[in-house]
């Protein structure tokens, strides 16, 4: 079965809407239903519309590490085209079983009640894993430029190349809001919290390993590789803190 994100969360800026208990409202409250397998659950974090997320789901190993995790971002294998315009980084996009990203105004929704921490989990070619822990995660509104609040890194071997990136709204190549002279996401191909330009490019093109050609364009993590080095795989997941 193919699950993709072609329809998520409406604009409901403003709306409080209540927590049924038999709706969850993230991997959170699927992990607290009892469910100990990872996979595809949906969840309904603003509206009665279902959201279909990915959810990683953690029963033993660290304190930090277990209960459920809400995928927000994946790359595995290059099948999906992330460079994509404002509109449908708004909404999310991709295919669930393999790449998608979430889209951010359902990160907005998730992230406005209550407070999350977040993990980004990478793999090179060679695989070598590592991650970074970020304590807070939250995104401001659309109205806000769905600015990136990030804070509290903890050292998984991967090095910190987000932190960079806290305080900034979001850049797609038809709606550019970093702080460059130039268009970082059409030079980079990609679509992200840009500054100018970026430590980070978890939304470029998918390249196989490293590629000095054009630079910086790949799916880099900077701290851990080099730009040139594209990741052969990348997720980025949200739990929500008690």
């Amino acid at each position: 079965m193919m699950v993709f994100l072609t329809a998520l969360l409406p604009v409901l800026l403003g709306c409080d809407c209540g927590h049924d208990v038999d709706r969850p409202v993230d991997c959170s409250d699927v992990y607290k239903s009892g469910q100990t397998v990872s996979g595809i659950y949906s969840i309904y974090s603003a509206a009665d519309i279902p959201v279909w997320v990915y959810c990683q789901i953690i029963s033993d190993g660290k304190d930090e590490d277990k209960g459920g995790w809400t995928v927000i971002q994946r790359r595995v294998d290059g099948s999906v085209n992330f460079y994509q315009p404002w509109n449908h980084y708004k909404r999310g996009f991709g295919n669930v079983e393999s790449e998608y990203w979430l889209g951010l105004e359902n990160m907005y929704q998730l992230t406005r009640k209550n407070k999350y921490m977040l993990r980004v989990d990478l793999e090179d070619f060679e695989g070598r894993k590592g991650f970074a822990l970020y304590s807070s995660f939250s995104v401001d509104c659309e109205c806000a430029g769905y600015q990136l609040h990030v804070s509290g890194f903890t050292d998984g071997g991967a090095g910190d190349s987000l932190s960079g990136h806290n305080g900034f709204k979001f850049s797609t190549f038809d709606k550019d809001q970093d702080t460059s002279d130039t268009n970082c996401a059409k030079q980079y191909l990609g679509a992200f919290w840009y500054s100018a330009c970026h430590n980070t490019n978890p939304n470029g093109v998918y390249l196989w390993g490293e590629d000095p050609t054009y630079y910086a364009i790949g799916v880099a993590w900077s701290s851990w590789k080099n730009y040139a080095v594209s990741m052969k795989s990348i997720s980025m997941k949200i739990k929500r803190v008690s």
